[in-house]
């Protein structure tokens, strides 16, 4: 299993009685190792459906944290609509923030300049979103491809342990219980094996494959394969 994998599925496996604080603070060295200066995450919940809970947690400057909150600025983050309405990951441009270059220019004030975002969505209709920020080195194509992988189990991480730290966990995964196939094939996902490598390794067909990683992330409530096999750690399904 790769190193950034293993280190990620430790997170996931971080006590479940610590802190939000603590979590976070997990979440936020793994940042750094990604070499971003900041990050934040918000969870908002599906009810009430005419105003839904949001709770947010970052360690960006107090100074941009109050100012953020004062102009309201979460009601028009263009990164925050994006992650309402879609699960693939955003990188900051002047194109994303043309419709409120305000609180773009506000944020590259404060230092907030390079960003990448993305969204997870659960079983129970709660979202949330990881932002990894810097204030300078452009995010290019040649970091994305080298880091995005990790970038994107620490979101779905991040979303499991702190939705578990700062709330009741929901009831109904206790009772999960996943065929040998779909272990199996969960297992060689958590080593970073595509559907068509594990095709090759199990002398099975892509599609069905395919057909097992969906039957299990439908069980754990899961939206990708990669979510899918970080909840399955949590619950100890792939010891």
């Amino acid at each position: 299993m790769n190193q950034w994998v293993q280190e990620l599925l430790a997170l996931a496996l971080f006590d479940e009685t610590a802190s939000e604080q603590a979590v976070f603070r997990k979440i936020q060295a793994t940042a750094r190792a990604l070499g971003f200066e900041y990050c934040a995450y918000g969870r908002r919940g599906p009810l009430p459906l005419s105003k839904p809970a949001v709770q947010m947690i970052n360690t960006y400057p107090a100074s941009w944290q109050t100012h953020y909150a004062r102009a309201g600025y979460l009601a028009v983050d263009p990164t925050v609509a994006h992650g309402r309405r879609s699960t693939q990951p955003l990188v900051w441009n002047d194109a994303i923030f043309a419709a409120t270059p305000e609180l773009w220019a506000d944020a590259r004030a404060a230092g907030l300049r390079v960003g990448w975002a993305q969204s997870s969505l659960d079983g129970y209709g709660v979202g949330g979103m990881l932002s990894l920020v810097r204030s300078k080195e452009p995010l290019g194509l040649a970091e994305l491809a080298a880091k995005e992988a990790a970038m994107r189990w620490l979101t779905q991480v991040t979303h499991l342990t702190m939705s578990r730290a700062m709330g009741p966990a929901p009831q109904g995964h206790a009772s999960v219980s996943l065929t040998p196939r779909e272990t199996e094939i969960l297992k060689w996902h958590a080593d970073g094996k595509t559907a068509e490598e594990i095709s090759d390794i199990l002398l099975i067909s892509v599609d069905t494959v395919k057909f097992h990683t969906r039957n299990a992330a439908q069980k754990l409530g899961a939206p990708n394969k990669t979510a899918a096999v970080v909840r399955a750690v949590m619950l100890g399904l792939l010891n």
